[in-house]
């Protein structure tokens, strides 16, 4: 199957004033719509005028309990609403984009999220998306009974066998299991259910899910691992990757590279959508979007800049000066936590040796922001697109509401000029958005099978 002549767009949101770390102090920004279900559901409806496929809530199951000195100054993930919980809400208001969330596989249980984004699939008519992550943070594990996380490669053995039990559950019943049979008194037809008996490592499974087969088959799953063990893990199971490459010509390289690991799960290209992450500030010229860039690095506080580094650095930085180079003995040699976020910081140091000041104010965690006219931003992603670098993006808006906005107004229709993005939406389901095939059911074929 060629690739898609249209472009697939998600939105993400990690922090609800904008993707910026210093967002929440941007007189443009909506600093009080964190626990606002008004607020989320125009944004929603906004990204959905812009025929968005994905509207998506990032997430992490704890609040920081230390360093608040700088976590006051960053509040991410310390105000949230549960990503499911707000994602049913968000249903009700929109009709056709995709409602996707983060749910972790270290501190959960396979039953209750197959039953809870089974959920969501039938109360969006087919929009649901489970981001499947193992969570990288202590601060989490310490909220479930850990003093800290499990090592990387367990973390993603245990993922691997939740997201396996997770979709045996969403194959308990055929499709047509649910007859309701008023006159014969039968609501459903025994044989259509399929008892899923599961013990391995991590779980133990007896039983079935006690809902019916969703509109989807199987909601999407999302992953973003970008360790060799987390690109395994996606290329075996996920329909949607983000990546984070920094340029076209390693994001080509990325793409190819974890499109050809499908064909060792028996999976074909088309069955993955890698969608890049793309932050963007637009202004009506270069200047007024670089004017916008620089007033919100002016906002970020040197105790953010440091904590910020030293996060994702797994090193404390907070007593290190800030006109000076890091030293290289302050910082371990490999990562824990967030690999791809540690190795891009790594490589500016030892390329570069920047002081901690000029570090921070150059660190952009993922992609770097794009900042430009309308038509700028178009011309950056169609290269992406048409080079094969991505199937679509996930974009990240600097700041909310106006960032998102401006990119449905202006950056949209230029995209639609250039026969790059849709006019409309052609289906009803995230599925049928992003081209991706409803899954059969493998319990039935085994049943039948046997």
């Amino acid at each position: 199957m060629t690739k898609s002549t249209k472009m697939a767009l998600g939105m993400l949101i990690g922090q609800a004033a904008g993707g910026h770390v210093a967002a929440w102090r941007h007189p443009d920004s909506n600093a009080n719509g964190a626990t606002d279900i008004d607020y989320f559901r125009h944004l929603a409806q906004e990204a959905e005028r812009g025929l968005f496929d994905l509207f998506f809530i990032a997430d992490t199951p704890a609040a920081r309990t230390d360093n608040l000195h700088a976590w006051s100054r960053f509040p991410m993930f310390m105000n949230v609403l549960e990503p499911v919980t707000l994602l049913t809400a968000l249903a009700g208001a929109t009709r056709r984009i995709g409602l996707g969330g983060t749910v972790s596989t270290s501190f959960s249980e396979p039953y209750n999220v197959a039953r809870m984004f089974a959920s969501l699939d039938h109360i969006s008519h087919g929009r649901a998306a489970w981001n499947v992550v193992t969570s990288a943070n202590d601060y989490s594990a310490r909220n479930f009974g850990h003093a800290k996380l499990p090592p990387h490669a367990l973390r993603y053995e245990r993922a691997g066998e939740f997201v396996d039990v997770v979709s045996k559950l969403w194959d308990s019943w055929d499709d047509d299991a649910f007859v309701r049979d008023r006159e014969a008194g039968i609501y459903f037809e025994p044989k259509g259910q399929h008892h899923v008996v599961h013990e391995g490592k991590f779980f133990k499974v007896d039983g079935a899910l006690n809902i019916a087969r969703s509109p989807q088959g199987h909601p999407v799953i999302i992953q973003a691992g970008a360790s060799d063990t987390g690109l395994d893990l996606a290329a075996r199971t996920a329909e949607i990757v983000f990546a984070a490459a920094a340029s076209p010509q390693e994001a080509k390289k990325s793409y190819d590279a974890l499109k050809g690991r499908l064909a060792k799960f028996g999976r074909e290209p088309d069955q993955v959508k890698i969608l890049a992450g793309l932050p963007v500030i637009i202004g009506d010229s270069q200047q007024e979007a670089e004017d916008k860039f620089q007033a919100l690095q002016e906002m970020i506080h040197p105790d953010v800049g440091r904590f910020r580094l030293g996060t994702d650095l797994e090193a404390d930085l907070s007593d290190l000066p800030l006109d000076e180079p890091i030293p290289k003995e302050r910082l371990p040699k490999s990562a824990n936590m967030h690999k791809a976020f540690f190795d891009g910081i790594m490589k500016i140091i030892n390329e570069e040796n920047p002081t901690l000041r000029q570090l921070y104010l150059r660190y952009e965690r993922g992609r770097k922001m794009i900042k430009g006219t309308p038509k700028h931003v178009a011309d950056v992603m169609e290269e992406w697109f048409t080079t094969g670098a991505a199937d679509g993006f996930m974009m990240q808006f600097a700041t909310l509401p106006g960032g998102l906005k401006d990119f449905v107004d202006k950056v949209v229709p230029e995209l639609q000029r250039r026969g790059l993005f849709k006019t409309e939406y052609s289906g009803l389901t995230l599925r049928d958005h992003l081209g991706l095939a409803r899954p059969t059911n493998s319990l039935t074929a085994t049943s039948r099978a046997d």
